[in-house]
């Protein structure tokens, strides 16, 4: 049997012995139970290496089993109940709530203070303190209570189980979150290096001193006790002209220092309905504490830009949605970059919380020749007729420009089966390029 498997089952029938026994009590049907101690592979299953990683508490083991059993098995409640109720019945002490979908039944905190405390008070306190925001499967984003209405018993919430941790724990692996309502980022990957970008001297500098800061967080937190002193993450402002290469650089930097970058659709955080875009942005940010992701906000004028005079509700509950947006990029621990065409779009209160400002200039011509030099593949030969000096100083393009000029006239090649470009051709790739860019050629 696969190690995780056997994992998983034995995990499953020691909780099983444990609920059969405290309900053999609460029926009389014994007098007491004796816990049956839980032996796992701790090297050999996630389970087992989530559980020596976190090194949770007999009641932790409890309440994460009780948050995992419906995810495994449907019935595994009801066969246990029914074991005591054949006849069926109410049983409200054991708490637990029918799905939308889901026909067995889910636990709530009801159903872990039931199991852990019984009628013992200052037990089922304790039990809630372990569901609170404050402790560290809430705080880790691992386990926690549905909220409930307004009135209602806070432990009658459902034991919300993070779907990636029941992922994590069956199947070993996590996949990528997918572009959805809840979670509006693009998950984002390149298969071009670090050479194939063509960058100003200063840009380039200024962005090594995030990947120093990526190499060297943790070290600068904890060993050197700075952890007190400054605000966990980093923040950075990436401005200039579309097309100079500021989401290929933050793909790069995940890329080459082991973060997996998202970048943020704000077409669909941005909610016109009062409060909707502070729960877009939550969502957003809860999913990702922790995950050591880079977030990437790209065309951040659209939030992010100049706070207005209050003149009307509008103005005062935008001006509270870009307040939000700050406190929570500032507590975020991991890499935010936030990119604008334009440094002045961008609110002064931003500015000053930025630990770099980066910007990516329009490229100037010897950066310009590198790139056609660079990116146009061996298969294409090049007539005498064109010189890159005199293309790259004559013509004001971005990296992407010329990409996609490039793109044009390779297609155009192969499709004419040919493998030879002339000057006539490239400049009419060019022209094409500045017409749909809206210049004058």
């Amino acid at each position: 049997m696969n190690t995780d498997i056997e994992t998983i089952q034995i995990s499953l029938n020691w909780l099983r012995d444990i609920v059969s026994g405290y309900l053999n009590v609460y029926f009389r049907r014994s007098e007491s139970y004796e816990t049956p101690l839980l032996n796992i592979y701790p090297e050999k299953s996630w389970l087992g290496i989530f559980i020596k990683e976190h090194d949770p508490a007999y009641e932790e083991c409890i309440v994460l089993l009780l948050s995992i059993a419906p995810h495994l098995q449907a019935d595994f409640f009801n066969k246990l109940i029914a074991e005591h109720l054949p006849e069926g019945g109410d049983f409200p002490e054991f708490g637990g709530v029918k799905g939308s979908n889901h026909r067995g039944i889910l636990p709530t905190g009801e159903t872990a203070q039931f199991i852990l405390a019984g009628d013992n008070l200052e037990k089922r306190i304790e039990v809630q303190r372990i569901l609170s925001s404050e402790h560290w499967f809430s705080q880790q984003r691992i386990l926690w209570l549905e909220p409930v209405r307004e009135g209602e018993p806070v432990m009658s919430g459902r034991l919300i189980l993070d779907p990636e941790i029941v992922e994590s724990l069956t199947l070993g692996t996590v996949s990528k979150p997918r572009f959805s309502l809840d979670f509006p980022a693009e998950y984002l990957e390149t298969a071009m290096e670090w050479s194939d970008l063509v960058l100003h001297p200063q840009t380039l500098r200024q962005i090594g001193e995030i990947e120093n800061w990526i190499k060297h967080n943790d070290t600068l937190l904890h060993d050197w006790g700075m952890k007190k002193k400054i605000k966990p993450g980093y923040r950075a402002l990436f401005y200039g002209p579309p097309g100079t290469g500021k989401t290929l650089t933050a793909t790069l930097l995940g890329k080459y220092t082991g973060k997996d970058v998202f970048r943020i659709d704000l077409s669909r955080v941005v909610s016109k309905y009062i409060g909707e875009t502070e729960k877009n942005l939550s969502r957003l940010f809860d999913k990702a504490e922790n995950k050591n992701w880079l977030l990437f906000f790209d065309e951040a004028d659209a939030l992010f830009g100049k706070r207005t005079d209050i003149r009307d509700a509008h103005d005062k509950y935008a001006n509270q949605e870009v307040a939000y947006l700050l406190q929570r990029i500032e507590s975020y621990n991991g890499l935010v970059i936030l990119a604008s065409n334009q440094r002045a779009n961008i609110d002064d209160a931003f500015v000053r919380r930025f630990q770099t400002i980066i910007h990516f200039p329009m490229p100037a011509p010897e950066q310009r020749y590198t790139l056609w030099r660079k990116t146009f593949p061996s298969q294409v030969k090049i007539t005498a007729d064109i010189d890159w000096q005199q293309i790259s100083a004559r013509y004001e393009l971005t990296g992407a420009g010329i990409l996609n000029v490039i793109h044009y006239c390779c297609v155009e090649l192969l499709a004419s089966q040919a493998n030879v470009l002339d000057l006539n051709h490239l400049e009419s790739a060019i022209q094409r390029e500045f017409i749909k860019e809206g210049k004058i050629v």
